[in-house]
């Protein structure tokens, strides 16, 4: 399967981070990497090995011989723009059916309307103890909801720009609910309110379709997380279908690299020292997680394989001050509708090569060492490469390799591929740079 087709699958069975450190396991696995349990103690020699992190996290990592002749770590997200059903979501509108939620992420919200949506996540059931319940899995895998627009007959400027309410406008369709009772509504002061289109919530209806999904009763049902994503699966486009569009393409192509960088370093050259990648969930709301990449999670890893392999966390800190971090995450590309939006010196644009990203405001992760070091890497394996920089009067973003490299005080480089759209239901990328990436990982992992 080639770089580009070996992408979309991946994407297709990431659909939500769940599904993302799912379908990383099972290629980890399907390379000889052993699973660890995060609340097991370990004791390991040398080898390739994962654990995945409250499930929307995963790590993987291959120990040399030599543990500390060298410590390489990579990063990336498996979260991404999106809707999140809230808890009793189905609210009832003159029959209609709606889902009740909420915004997770930075996303483009008109993005999102008039496509055909599913859900996937996991349903939370009740088992023999209340510390342990059982996840179910669940991807509806059809069309199943729909955000529809305003007819522009009712909104006659909505081609000058609509602002979106995040709770009045982006609520989806889901069923018919005829006959559903509305409930009372009422103001702050506790008056009831008379308004014609009330709402009600139908909670048995909700229960009823988790419970046909996970196949279990009703009542075992105590709570869920459900993301929305866009049914339409990924796809090349252009003359010579040079271009790819997809949803998910921040961060998952990252998350594609990284991991063909370690399998990689398994299964082709095996090294001496410290390999891992860091799939790291909630980067697009600030990362403060406790499975996120500004927590303790990666330094707690570190020295639990520090310690399973007989060394002193005074060896791993003298690594670290010595070791290396990439941290990938997409990149702005040059639009050609909006040339003003790009600096007027550095202009990556799309099939030309990965990104590295650098910022004086150090919103991204690095320093000359830093970029010195991945410049000889692309150089000496003839991987093409582009640089970007904010433009100076319109503010960027940001990506988790900053926060990384002050918690483990490393030195580290940001990269990633160049994109349109970024953040939008749907993405564009040049089918020519994940295997920029995906070299780049593999020369670096080594």
């Amino acid at each position: 399967m080639n770089t580009v087709a070996r992408l979309l699958e991946y994407i297709d069975n990431s659909t939500s981070p769940y599904h993302t450190v799912k379908a990383s396991a099972e290629i980890l696995k399907a390379n000889g990497f052993r699973e660890l349990q995060l609340d097991d103690t370990w004791s390991f020699d040398y080898g390739a090995y994962f654990v995945k992190v409250y499930d929307t996290t995963l790590i993987a990592f291959y120990a040399g011989s030599d543990l500390r002749d060298s410590l390489r770590i990579a990063s990336a997200h498996t979260d991404f723009p999106a809707l999140r059903v809230k808890p009793n979501p189905i609210v009832s509108n003159k029959s209609y059916g709606q889902l009740n939620v909420e915004a997770y992420g930075g996303l483009i919200l008109n993005t999102w309307l008039d496509r055909p949506l599913s859900m996937a996540g996991v349903v939370a059931t009740r088992s023999d103890d209340p510390f342990h319940p059982e996840l179910h899995y669940v991807d509806m895998a059809r069309p199943l909801l729909t955000i529809p627009n305003l007819a522009i007959h009712m909104n006659r400027s909505i081609n000058e720009g609509v602002a979106l309410d995040k709770q009045l406008h982006m609520m989806p369709l889901f069923m018919m609910l005829d006959g559903a009772e509305p409930m009372t509504i009422t103001s702050h002061e506790g008056a009831p309110v008379a308004k014609d289109d009330t709402t009600a919530v139908k909670a048995d209806e909700w229960l009823q379709f988790l419970s046909e999904q996970v196949k279990r009763p009703v009542e075992d049902i105590l709570s869920y997380e459900l993301t929305l994503y866009p049914v339409e699966g990924g796809t090349t486009f252009g003359r010579y279908d040079e271009f790819i569009s997809s949803p998910r393409i921040d961060n998952l192509t990252s998350c594609m690299a990284c991991l063909e960088g370690i399998v990689a370093t398994k299964s082709l050259i095996p090294p001496d020292g410290l390999r891992l990648i860091a799939l790291f969930d909630n980067e697009e709301v600030g990362s403060r997680t406790k499975q996120g990449g500004a927590s303790t999670l990666l330094m707690q890893i570190l020295e639990r394989i520090y310690m399973a392999t007989g060394h002193t966390k005074e060896e791993l800190y003298a690594d670290i001050a010595g070791g290396f971090m990439i941290s990938a995450d997409v990149a702005h590309g040059y639009h050609p509708n909006y040339p003003e939006k790009n600096d007027v010196t550095n202009v990556p644009v799309l099939n030309k090569g990965l990104v590295l990203k650098v910022a004086a405001s150090q919103s991204y992760a690095g320093d000359a060492w830093a970029m010195a070091t991945v410049k000889d890497l692309c150089e000496t394996n003839k991987i093409p490469y582009q640089i970007y920089v904010n433009r100076s009067n319109i503010p960027g973003g940001s990506t988790v390799g900053s926060i990384s490299s002050a918690m483990l005080t490393m030195r580290t480089m940001d990269v990633g591929v160049p994109i349109l759209a970024m953040h939008s239901a749907r993405e564009t990328m040049g089918a020519n740079d994940q295997e920029a990436l995906e070299s780049l990982m593999r020369a670096f992992l080594r």
